[in-house]
């Protein structure tokens, strides 16, 4: 059944009506600005204190990172490491910066990016040595062939511990930053991030031993060791390890778009991925095993094909997250939330774009400060209403939680406190992007009667004249600051708590 029939049969979700009264209730029910959550806020217990839990796991991490250090550097050397250090820095911000351009759309939080990154880097790193060392002596001692032994580990037990080490990463995030994963793009950029790290420790390793053993054979140049490896590692394979992890983080990425009732897809789809990214590992380590050309012939057969499908899936779904915003948004237009040229404009990056600049420089004439808090309020603006987008297609879906319209309600309430730079700056970048000529954007004092809000965080003065902005033309009144009255936190509420 094709997607568009199965979103007119499953009920939509109400459109908030914009009306003062509604306004009133929405607006006045969003919590303080200190207590923005999407999740109630658990008190009582040290260990769910989020300051408490950020330090254990910066803490593990680092932990983990000083381990892995000691382990590598006692293999490699000190010249060695350093040496590998060196070299195996060199892909990883091209990596980096190619995984946070395709999470542009949407771009999740830094902190879960390190996150991974760290995770890949020191924690799985440590458990695939460990783990990897002692099943090849094991192995050996078992067989007494220590050859077969180093083919079996690497093609076999490898595999299967370097990927359930990083595929952690992915679920924890998937678990406990449920609101950050989304789709298919943040399953892949999150595995990636996660690949990333985990290869650069390897890399480190390689390396900083095949500089060790050109030091021992006196070998240099071209044809020493060291340049093999990093001509294999670093200029025809930089994307193996991501490539490989990606599977597992397409499989999350499917099951956080899968309705919740879709149990059994929600776990049967993961652990395909993580079985295709181990079937993948295994067969690019086993590749030396085939013959002289076996490592060309996996690679150019399998390798790059592989690499080109999952780039094409990865672009078509940070395009079709762009065609959700056209089609979800609109309903938000009509019920008179954003301006009708809005949904177009946040639909296209380079709209986006177009739309921070201007609000940067309409609002340059208040001072550098002003003109980067304009263009940050833009970008804000953006991130709220395509997580309100997507939010709403989770909820066609039946994918999203009983706390539904308590999110929407603070996404919107987060729009509504940007509308007034961000609604001209996008409808202006529509304009010149569209087929019809733009109006021209007005001065910064005729949005705000001569109030200039990134200058002066508090409230407007007393009969401070909050003049419409020309784009929007509503038959409602706007209402004034602090015209409603306090409402109680929504999940203070019963009705509201979050089971």
């Amino acid at each position: 059944m094709s997607e568009w029939s199965t979103q007119h049969q499953q009920p939509q979700p109400a459109v908030p009506v914009l009306e003062e009264q509604r306004l009133g209730e929405i607006l006045g029910a969003v919590p303080e600005r200190g207590q923005w959550r999407y999740r109630p806020r658990r008190v009582g217990m040290v260990w769910r204190s989020k300051a408490f839990r950020a330090g254990a796991v910066i803490s593990v991490l680092a932990l983990c990172g000083l381990l892995i250090l000691s382990l590598v550097r006692e293999q490699t050397g000190t010249e060695g490491f350093l040496v590998g250090l060196g070299l195996a820095v060199l892909p990883v911000p091209l990596l980096m910066a190619a995984f946070r351009w395709l999470d542009r759309v949407e771009p999740g939080p830094w902190r879960s990016l390190l996150f991974s990154f760290a995770w890949g880097a020191c924690a799985a790193a440590l458990v695939a040595i460990t783990a990897n060392t002692f099943a090849a002596r094991w192995i050996a001692t078992a067989t007494a062939d220590p050859s077969s032994a180093d083919t079996l580990g690497a093609t076999v037990i490898a595999p299967v511990v370097e990927e359930s080490a990083k595929a952690a990463a992915v679920l924890l995030i998937f678990l406990f930053r449920r609101r950050e994963f989304s789709g298919i793009v943040d399953g892949i950029v999150v595995a990636g991030f996660t690949a990333t790290g985990f290869a650069f420790t390897e890399n480190i390793l390689y390396l900083g031993n095949a500089f060790g053993e050109d030091q021992q054979l006196g070998s240099a140049g071209l044809g020493s060791v060291t340049a093999g490896t990093f001509f294999v590692r670093v200029v025809m394979s930089p994307f193996a390890h991501p490539l490989f992890t990606v599977l597992t983080g397409i499989g999350f990425g499917i099951a956080a778009l899968s309705a919740r009732r879709h149990r059994a897809r929600r776990i049967a789809v993961p652990l395909l991925g993580l079985a295709l990214a181990m079937g993948m590992h295994a067969l690019w380590n086993g590749s030396s095993t085939f013959g002289r050309y076996g490592f060309f012939a996996v690679y150019g057969a399998f390798m790059v094909p592989a690499f080109a499908l999952v780039t094409w899936l990865a672009i078509w779904s940070r395009q079709r997250e762009l065609r959700t915003l056209a089609a979800e948004l609109p309903a938000y237009a009509a019920a008179g939330w954003l301006s009708p040229a809005e949904p177009s404009a946040l639909s296209s990056m380079r709209a986006r774009g177009m739309a921070r600049d201007v609000a940067r420089h309409w609002n340059s004439g208040a001072g550098r400060a002003g003109g980067r808090a304009a263009a940050r309020s833009v970008a804000e603006y953006e991130s709220f209403a395509t997580s309100l987008a997507v939010l709403r297609r989770r909820a066609r879906r039946g994918a999203v939680g009983p706390d539904f319209a308590v999110r929407e309600q603070e996404l919107l309430h987060h729009l509504w406190e940007r509308r007034e730079v961000a609604g001209p700056a996008l409808t202006y970048a529509a304009g010149r992007l569209g087929s019809r000529p733009s109006a021209p954007l007005p001065a910064p004092h005729q949005w705000y009667g001569g109030y200039n809000p990134y200058l002066n965080r508090a409230a407007p003065p007393a009969g401070f004249p909050y003049q419409q902005p020309p784009y929007q033309q509503r038959a409602y009144q706007q209402p004034p600051y602090h015209s409603h009255p306090h409402h109680p936190h929504p999940y203070d509420s019963p009705r509201r708590q979050v089971r």
